[in-house]
């Protein structure tokens, strides 16, 4: 069982209409609550889906880690007459304890049911969490304070769907939308689809003047004034590293459009190619920039999953799966590929002016699982591009090292599994590109769907032991085509400046494509001890 369970603030995603409002203002957990028993294994439309139950976040993190709701007697803790339950032996308590759930209610106020019908600013929503989440940290440390928890030790997660990232993003990155005592509560942050650089809809960002029900909340100018950061390069998705620490932030990426059945299948049709329906992939994660413009990835994670819905993102076992390991695992392993090189056709016309557009897929999958911890695949719009140019030019050398995704393991499946180590699968394609030459296809040689280099890596760790030296890592790896599918080979690791322990592994030789075309170059790991 996890010894970090602070309490989670859950922030639900966007409603638009007043019927909306009230359907959330309805439900106790604002959606927190809805599970899923299908599962999209096809991305052919005709296919049935499979059955797989997941029974919702809340309740997984009831019954996983013993979290509890916090509504007593029909209020909640915003509500001046809630008490808290007596206490297993019936003995009267106070506050609430540090393993609760906690629904961030916003939107009551814009109902019909509990308020006067009308959305509010996003403004409001980002002073609102400040509140509450100095309400939550006041009757935490009422239960907690007699073992020796006090205010200053307090802090607490902040997850959230869609538009409540940006709410939490406003809460974070503005000074005035907050106290900053309760911005020193926030220990880590997940977001579920979050349109972190707006929403564009046939290719067009929604326009500032469409202010019904607040629905610009997801233009990139209202977007900069709310969160007081201009933008860089005319974009939003970027977190001011002053702000709030990058390496505590999760972003979980949908692909699925196909699923998203919100305004009768219309959302998904401007959304286009490359979505979740609602969210593009390229705006759905953020990148975090430092005083000095130093620029890094915020962890991040794709899933065969629509903005919500039956094949919604946030009721599945994917996203699920991400947030525990975050909040409560063990060890991050931060995944690149570093391009060192790439062979054109031997028979593509010499001097010709040639380009193409190389996709890196990644599959991603904890040992003895039937589900990704990341999945990036070129039919779904989710894999890494680089074009010909940025990995040949010398100009854009540092487009060679490509961010992939970030996968968290958690001792508590070793242990369960009665195995010495950790352990996941990393598959890693590169299909080969449309090759233009002259600015046209070139269609001598190729073959659809082929790939430049494909293998399995199997990776195995052993973190350092109780009064083990950190450094003391035990990492093994292993091609599937070169080892079998066992991970035998010792990695040596390199010490980083920010602490974490490089392991670098080369392609395999067998994964590769018989002859030119090809590409060269290494899997990198960043693995560090997490919480």
């Amino acid at each position: 069982m996890s010894t970090n369970r602070y309490p989670i603030i859950y922030v639900r995603g966007y409603a638009m209409t007043e019927s909306e409002r009230d359907e959330t203002a309805a439900d106790p957990f604002c959606g927190f609550n809805i599970g899923s028993t299908v599962y999209r294994a096809t991305v052919k439309k005709e296919a049935p889906a499979q059955k797989f139950v997941f029974e919702s976040p809340m309740v997984r993190l009831l019954a996983d880690f013993q979290y509890q709701s916090v509504y007593q007697n029909g209020l909640d803790i915003l509500d001046p007459d809630w008490k808290p339950s007596p206490d297993a032996n019936g003995n009267d308590v106070d506050g609430i304890p540090s393993a609760s759930v906690i629904i961030y209610r916003y939107y009551d106020s814009g109902s019909e049911l509990l308020g006067d019908g009308k959305a509010k600013d996003v403004k409001v929503y980002a002073q609102g969490l400040s509140q509450l989440i100095l309400r939550v940290r006041d009757l935490v440390v009422q239960r907690e304070g007699p073992s020796g928890f006090t205010a200053d030790d307090f802090r607490c997660y902040l997850v959230a769907h869609s538009m409540g990232g940006l709410v939490v993003r406003a809460f974070l990155q503005n000074p005035a939308l907050g106290d900053a005592k309760a911005r020193a509560c926030v220990d880590k942050v997940f977001t579920y689809a979050t349109p972190h650089n707006g929403i564009d809809m046939g290719g067009i960002n929604v326009p500032a003047w469409l202010t019904v029900n607040e629905m610009n909340t997801f233009n990139r100018d209202k977007m900069s004034e709310f969160l007081a950061t201009p933008a860089v390069n005319g974009r939003m998705d970027y977190l001011p590293a002053a702000a709030f620490p990058p390496e505590r932030f999760f972003c979980m990426v949908g692909t699925n459009r196909g699923d998203y059945e919100t305004a009768k299948g219309l959302s998904r049709m401007f959304a286009g190619h490359g979505s979740d329906g609602l969210v593009r992939i390229e705006n759905a994660s953020l990148w975090a920039v430092d005083d000095a413009g130093k620029t890094q990835p915020v962890a991040t994670a794709y899933t065969y999953r629509s903005h919500s819905g039956y094949f919604g993102i946030v009721n599945s076992e994917e996203a699920y799966q991400n947030l525990t390991r975050f909040l409560f695992g063990d060890v991050r392993v931060d995944l690149w590929f570093d391009v060192d090189g790439v062979t054109l056709p031997p028979d593509l016309p010499k001097d010709a002016d040639v380009d193409a557009l190389y996709q890196v897929e990644l599959l991603a999958a904890p040992r003895g699982k039937r589900w990704y911890l990341s999945r990036r695949i070129a039919e779904e719009d989710s894999p890494a591009c680089r074009t010909h140019k940025e990995l040949t030019d010398p100009a854009t050398a540092a487009r060679r090292s490509i961010y992939l995704s970030t996968v968290f393991l958690a001792n508590r499946a070793r242990v369960k599994q009665d195995r010495p180590t950790l352990a996941y699968a990393m598959t890693l394609g590169v299909r080969v590109p449309d090759y233009q030459v002259n600015n046209k296809f070139w269609l001598d040689g190729h073959y659809e769907g082929s790939s430049l280099f494909r293998d399995t890596l199997i990776i195995e760790i052993a973190p350092p032991q109780p009064g083990d030296p950190a450094e003391n890592w035990n990492v093994k790896y292993g091609w599937q085509t070169d080892t079998a599918g066992r991970a035998s080979l010792p990695m040596s690791p390199k010490q980083l400046a920010s602490g974490k322990l490089q392991f670098v592994v080369p392609l395999s030789s067998l994964g590769a494509a018989p002859a030119a075309p090809g590409i060269s170059g290494k899997v990198r790991l960043e693995v560090s001890a997490w919480e």
